[in-house]
């Protein structure tokens, strides 16, 4: 048995921006993170999550490039005419790309190690002008890395996120996805439990590492916040040793299989 405020701690959670000096490359996140902490008061707890914004990750990694540096192939310039960007964007988003699937006018759409999203992650917002930000690399392992500094130094078993925003089919708008996931579950599988109704749930798995990325960019923003980590406090799900995230393929996806004839990937 529980009583009310027990009841009331168990679904709640506390969210707390992060603010930061501005990232560069080189940058030790740990440190900013450190430095963040103190300045609001705050020491890491057990089953803390924490979470930081991919363009930050990647700034720190130094993965920034200039626009004005790069040479558009006549690939590239074919796709940039056919969907309208620049060809050295449209070069850039080709080199990160596992494939280009299509797009509209301003925006290509990429397979990028799994992930399905506009230009490969190449981003010109929250970058030095004239430059572009690229998705982190290897953002698993930096999650895992940063997970066990963590553990190292201060003895917290926490949880590690690197987020980006996205949109959604058909919507307006960004939300909050998980690129990489650390010492938490991304999913959670719901399969087997009964609603309401005492139906069993055949299909239904909750995307926690998601629902916790959306929820962390309504405190980071996105413009000019400078907010690229949150800590995340409260939350009752398994902490361990979970990595990664389960990824399906296009033809298993309800959006992109269903499109599966309208690919273009530039020739």
């Amino acid at each position: 048995m529980c009583d009310e405020d027990d009841e009331v701690m168990m679904n709640s959670f506390s969210i707390y921006g992060l603010h930061t000096d501005l990232i560069k490359p080189g940058d030790d996140l740990l440190d900013h993170l450190n430095t963040a902490l103190v300045h609001e008061g705050l020491q890491l707890q057990d089953h803390d999550i924490v979470v930081l914004a991919e363009s930050a990750v990647a700034t720190a990694q130094g993965r920034i490039v200039l626009l004005d540096s790069i040479t558009p192939s006549e690939e590239a310039k074919q796709v940039a005419a056919q969907y309208g960007v620049e060809p050295a964007l449209a070069e850039i988003v080709i080199r990160e790309s596992d494939a280009i699937v299509g797009g509209i006018p301003g925006f290509l759409l990429s397979i990028t190690s799994g992930h399905l999203l506009p230009n490969a992650g190449v981003d010109g917002s929250n970058a030095p002008l004239g430059y572009v930000t690229l998705l982190p690399s290897d953002p698993d392992v930096l999650a895992f890395t940063l997970r066990k500094k963590i553990l190292n130094k201060t003895g917290r078993t926490v949880g590690v996120l690197i987020i980006d925003s996205r949109t959604h089919p058909m919507r307006y708008g960004c939300g909050g996805v998980a690129i990489a996931c650390s010492g938490i579950p991304a999913i959670i599988d719901e399969r087997g439990r009964r609603d309401l109704f005492g139906r069993e749930l055949k299909v239904t798995r909750r995307a926690i590492a998601d629902n916790i990325a959306s929820a962390a960019e309504l405190v980071m923003g996105e413009s000019d916040e400078q907010i690229p980590m949150v800590l995340v406090r409260g939350l009752h799900i398994e902490f361990g040793d979970y990595e990664g995230i389960e990824l399906i393929s296009p033809d298993e996806c309800l959006f992109i299989g269903s499109l599966k004839k309208t690919y273009v990937t530039p020739p």
